[in-house]
């Protein structure tokens, strides 16, 4: 059994059995080839099954040594824990050995996020008379209204959109779909562009389809969203960096800070673990600071 054959027959399961992306699979691919890049020159004599928990730490130790981000070494031991829970799911091996290798601990950064009232100004700043005026604001609502992310928003087709319902039929990380609410400005923006605007410019041969064109009829690509954002946050006067995962990251935001149940959030954004979205359960200081102020005795005027 030699690290070449089973990185492959990894492959193959995780595309099949887990409809894993092409980014993803790359991504597991490498993680795990970098493991048995250090075996073969430290240990050669270890096989994938034979490899055990203090190998592994060898090897988590000179990820360390190295100029390695902590993010990109909790990145590479959590594809190695894939990888030993498919030799396990395969019978290939009794016991995992990655099961109590430890990664670093990560430091949780806050989201950038954008107020109710900044993301009002960058909707406002799309120019409504010039070319890709409505697509660009029917874009910008979806992209807050629903928490898409940009790899989902330019994938997105006629077919996803059930107007009569208000939802969006969106494929996510690892193919996986669900239905996302719309919300009623989007729907708005979105009813206009389709009806009068979009009929009337060129559609590429192989592009019909698909919900969101460039001026030369073909799906807008991911490139050129972050353009469009970026002028558009411009033309508002603001400062913050902002991106299509800005518009995201606000979303969530602002719906749990209204007080949104924390599980329809997970829907909406497609998180697998509920622990990814409570990242968004952040609550603005200065009202932390109210309600101490208010409530607790010591602190009444």
């Amino acid at each position: 059994m030699t690290w070449e054959k089973e990185i492959n027959a990894f492959g193959y399961y995780l595309k099949i059995e887990r409809s894993l992306s092409e980014n993803s699979l790359l991504a597991y691919r490498q993680d795990v080839e970098k493991l048995a890049a250090f075996m073969e020159k430290n240990f050669p004599d270890c096989t994938p099954v034979t490899t055990e928990l203090y190998h592994l730490r060898q090897f988590v130790n000179k990820l360390a040594s190295g100029n390695i981000s902590e993010f990109s070494q909790a990145r590479i031991i959590s594809g190695i824990k894939a990888f030993y829970k498919y030799l396990l799911y395969e019978d290939k091996i009794a016991d995992s050995p990655a099961l109590l290798l430890e990664a670093p601990k990560l430091t949780r950064t806050l989201p950038d996020t954008l107020s109710y009232l900044e993301i009002e100004s960058i909707l406002e700043a799309v120019p409504m008379g010039q070319p890709g005026g409505h697509r660009n604001r029917a874009m910008l609502e979806m992209l807050y209204s629903s928490g898409l992310r940009v790899s989902e928003l330019t994938q997105l087709k006629k077919g996803h959109y059930f107007e009569d319902i208000g939802f969006l039929r969106v494929l996510g990380k690892g193919n996986k779909e669900r239905l996302v609410p719309v919300g009623k400005s989007a729907a708005k923006y979105l009813r206009i562009y389709l009806e009068d605007v979009r009929k009337q410019g060129p559609i590429a041969k192989g592009h019909e389809e698909y919900l969101f064109l460039n001026n030369r009829g073909k799906k807008l690509s991911r490139v050129m969203v972050f353009l469009i954002i970026k002028k558009m946050a411009a033309r508002a006067g603001i400062t913050k960096k902002v991106s299509p995962h800005t518009f995201r990251h606000s979303f969530a935001t602002h719906l749990v800070e209204g007080g949104a149940d924390l599980r329809a959030v997970q829907e909406m954004l497609g998180h697998e673990s509920i622990t990814t979205t409570e990242i968004y359960t952040h609550l603005d200081r200065d009202y932390l600071r109210q309600v101490l102020n208010e409530f607790l005795p010591g602190n009444k005027e």
